[in-house]
């Protein structure tokens, strides 16, 4: 169990936010960065997942992967994982997001934690007429 001292270190911060997803659902490194807050962000949290050492048995890694469900370690054991929990792949080899993309903890763990929530997904992307054109 981590101690509120252990959340002032931002890895341990992501380690703890990593522990809520659930079991064949996963989340991205943005995912986890949006939720930490502050200075994070998701090259912050790829570092953290490189560096849990004897926490890799207690976080579950496995289920951070990239933002188009694709796996950022080497190797097959992070699918095998995944798969196990009854986590789909498409025929490019990527996480189902539409399938096991994980909503975030609820706002009343996240106040009670000193974290944030994920902004909803259903939002409908802006037309492209109202983004900004460069050219």
């Amino acid at each position: 169990m981590t101690s509120p001292t252990d959340l002032q270190d931002p890895y341990e911060r992501i380690y703890r936010v990593c522990e809520q997803v659930p079991a064949g659902q996963v989340a991205t490194y943005g995912d986890i960065a949006t939720i930490v807050g502050g200075a994070c962000d998701a090259r912050t949290v790829g570092h953290a997942m490189a560096a849990l050492g004897s926490r890799a048995a207690t976080v579950p890694w496995q289920r951070i992967i990239n933002r188009t469900g694709g796996i950022s370690t080497s190797g097959y054991r992070q699918r095998e994982l995944l798969e196990a929990e009854g986590v789909a792949f498409d025929d490019k080899g990527h996480a189902r997001m539409d399938q096991h993309h994980w909503k975030g903890p609820s706002e009343a763990w996240a106040r009670a934690h000193g974290f944030q929530v994920l902004p909803p997904r259903d939002a409908p992307a802006p037309a492209p007429e109202a983004q900004l054109k460069l050219f």
